[in-house]
């Protein structure tokens, strides 16, 4: 993370800059016409703040803990819009999550980060708070059958374990066990740039 060049008071990520226009591309075709959206891992808020101006009609609630608020309501404060919600605190680990009920909840990058604790409570609080029918998107790198889709992300999976052998690029086989035993399915699976992949869950009205 380093400091945005427009504002330098405000984090900034190059991969988030990049990203974006595609992941745009996802939510444009999967999102609802209009509602709440939770956003899971805010970051730095370039993703709630250009995905916002992008869907007027969603209503954007970014979230994110620990040291990454301060600089989140900060972007939010500086360059949110009227359909961005004020920034909560949300640790998917344990019990306090919303008591709304979402729509489309979004995540990206967020999952290589995580702890296998942090990713089982993720599905089990989306699963709740989910609307039938809902959406869950989620964006990053996985590894298929136990293989990485480029030798670039085994050397990203190499040094998250490095920095904390709890994360890594997860399987994508162990991940949608997850969503399915929160009551989702896979609708779809989305090559995206630099070896990434958008995953699409829907709650049914009948599941």
């Amino acid at each position: 993370m380093m400091n945005s060049p427009g504002n330098r008071s405000l984090p900034f990520s190059e991969a988030c800059e990049r990203n974006k226009g595609p992941i745009r591309e996802v939510l444009a075709a999967h999102l609802p016409a209009a509602g709440d959206v939770l956003e899971i891992g805010s970051g730095t808020g370039q993703h709630a703040v250009y995905f916002a101006a992008q869907f007027p009609r969603m209503n954007w609630q970014p979230s994110d803990t620990g040291d990454y608020l301060p600089g989140l309501r900060a972007r939010i404060a500086a360059e949110g819009a009227a359909n961005i919600a004020p920034v909560i605190e949300l640790d998917v680990r344990g019990a306090a999550w919303p008591q709304a009920r979402f729509p489309a909840v979004f995540s990206a990058n967020t999952l290589h980060f995580m702890s296998t604790r942090a990713a089982e409570g993720l599905f089990r609080g989306i699963g709740k708070l989910l609307e039938r029918p809902g959406v869950l998107i989620v964006y990053g790198p996985f590894k298929y059958n136990g293989d990485f889709t480029a030798p670039s992300n085994a050397r990203f999976d190499d040094w998250l374990k490095s920095t904390d052998p709890e994360r890594g690029v997860r399987d994508f086989e162990w991940v949608n066990g997850l969503a399915e035993q929160a009551g989702l399915y896979l609708s779809a699976d989305i090559a995206m740039p630099a070896n990434n992949q958008c995953l699409v869950w829907h709650k049914t009205d009948f599941g």
